[in-house]
C-alpha cells in the first residue's frame, strides 16, 4: 500500500518557501497569483499534498513553484565563494534566488568546499540525506582534480593507498585513497572521508602544494558538463540515488 504524501496548508507552504509572510501569501492568493493544475487557489487554508511533481503543477504569477521541502540541489561551485551562512564576502547561498535564503527548513551545504576549490557541491534541507552523505561510516567517495606546484615523484599513489598516512596535528591515519596521475603536475585523487582541507594537506604531507583543486564526483554522481560555474538545479530522485549506487561503493579495504 503506497504511503500518502504529507500535506501543508498553502499559506504555510509558500511562507516556508520564502515567498512572504502568511499574510502576504493570502494577498497573493486573493489576487489570483497562485494556481494548481491551472486552477486558481484562493483559499490559503487548503492543504496541498507535497508530491515530487508539485513544482511543475503549481505556479506563482505564472512561474513554476520553487522546489518544495525535501529538495536536494547540485551546484557548480565557482572559485571565490564560501560554503557558509555567516562568513563575510561572497557565499554560495548568494548564488540562489533571494527567497531561498528564507526557506524553512533552511538549505545547508552537504559538506564544504573551501573558497579556492571549485566543482560539485550539494545543498539540501533534508537532514537525513545530508547525514547519510557525510557520515564517516558511509565512506562516500569524493573525486578531485588536483593541479600541483611541483611534479609528482612517483611514490605518492602507494603512500595514499596504504591507509597509514598521518596528517599534521592528527592522531588517526587517513583511510586509503586512490591517486591517478594524468601528467607530472595533475592528478585525480579519490578520498573516502571528509577531513578539514584533506586533499591539500595530503599533498603537503608528501612535500607538494596544490595550486588548483576541482571536485567532479560525489559517490556515483558526476558534475554535469552542462552545469556552468555558479549554476545550480534541483536534483532528480535518480541523481540522488546515484550518490549511493553500487558502483560508488568504497574499495573492499575500507569495508573491513
Amino acid at each position: 500500500m503506497s504511503k500518502r504524501p504529507a500535506t501543508l496548508r498553502l499559506d504555510r507552504l509558500l511562507a516556508n518557501l520564502g515567498y512572504g509572510s502568511r499574510r502576504e501569501v493570502q494577498q497573493m492568493a486573493a489576487a489570483g497569483w497562485v494556481t494548481l493544475d491551472g486552477v486558481e487557489v484562493v483559499d490559503t487554508d487548503e492543504h496541498v499534498p507535497i508530491t515530487p511533481d508539485l513544482a511543475s503543477r503549481m505556479r506563482i504569477q505564472g512561474k513554476a513553484l520553487d522546489p518544495p521541502p525535501g529538495v536536494a540541489v547540485m551546484m557548480h561551485k565557482p572559485l571565490g565563494v564560501t560554503c557558509s551562512h555567516r562568513d563575510t564576502g561572497p557565499l554560495v547561498y548568494d548564488l540562489l534566488p533571494p527567497r531561498w535564503r528564507r526557506r524553512e527548513p533552511p538549505l545547508s551545504t552537504v559538506g564544504r568546499l573551501d573558497k579556492e576549490t571549485s566543482g560539485l557541491l550539494l545543498l539540501t534541507d533534508d537532514g537525513a540525506l545530508l547525514h547519510r552523505v557525510i557520515s564517516p561510516k558511509k565512506h562516500v567517495a569524493k573525486r578531485y582534480l588536483a593541479t600541483l606546484e611541483r611534479p609528482l615523484e612517483g611514490g605518492e599513489a602507494a603512500v595514499f593507498a596504504a591507509g597509514t598516512l598521518m596528517l599534521e596535528g592528527e592522531s588517526k591515519p587517513l583511510l586509503p585513497a586512490e591517486l591517478e596521475a594524468l601528467s607530472p603536475t595533475t592528478a585525480w585523487l579519490t578520498v573516502h572521508e571528509g577531513r578539514y582541507h584533506q586533499v591539500r594537506r595530503m599533498f603537503a604531507a608528501v612535500g607538494n602544494h596544490v595550486a588548483a583543486l576541482h571536485r567532479d564526483r560525489i559517490g556515483g554522481l558526476y558534475l554535469p558538463d552542462d552545469l556552468a560555474p555558479g549554476a545550480y538545479r534541483a536534483m532528480t530522485a535518480a541523481e540522488t540515488d546515484a550518490i549511493f549506487a553500487p558502483g560508488a561503493e568504497p574499495p573492499p579495504t575500507l569495508l573491513r
